[in-house]
């Protein structure tokens, strides 16, 4: 019996890392994460051909380009007296959900407290950057033909691995 290698229209489940230029963690998944290849799940295309004919127990990376996480916007940098900010996010790193007039919520994180002042910035830690994505795969296997459709496994939670 041949073993599975990831191709087009199998399910694949892979625990990955977000790297910056620098190496730092900016992002990652413990948790299996499934998808579909080659249906049009919406990972990145640099990661998924990487992955492409890779087996259970690979590691593999990709080269993320610069605007992989979207452009710098800088109107989602705000900044505000630290007295008009909640206590409890008053800290470099904290995270406050904000919304705009429309109704949309964002993520902002704290980036930096100074001289009485602080700024929050609503963009990904990636945005504008290039990243390296580190990917083990986990599991392989055949997708249906509504996981094909839907570009996602339909079994919820992680693979039975073995």
């Amino acid at each position: 019996m041949s073993e599975d290698v990831v191709s087009k229209h199998k399910v694949v489940y892979i625990r990955y890392s977000v790297l910056d230029e620098a190496g730092n963690v900016m992002g990652q998944q413990d948790m299996p994460t499934g998808y579909v290849h080659g249906a049009g799940s919406g990972l990145f295309d640099e990661i998924e051909h990487s992955l492409d004919g890779h087996k259970v127990g690979d590691r593999v990376e990709a080269i993320l380009p610069a605007g992989a996480f979207g452009d710098r916007d800088p109107e989602l940098v705000i900044e505000e007296d630290l007295d008009n900010v909640p206590p409890q996010i008053r800290y470099v790193g904290a995270e406050a959900d904000l919304q705009n007039d429309n109704g949309d919520v964002l993520t902002f994180r704290v980036t930096a407290i100074a001289d009485g002042r602080i700024t929050l910035d609503g963009n990904s830690p990636m945005a504008g950057r290039v990243g390296r994505c580190v990917a083990e795969i986990l599991s392989i296997r055949d997708a249906s033909a509504e996981e094909i459709q839907s570009g996602f496994p339909a079994e919820q939670g992680a693979p039975k691995l073995h």
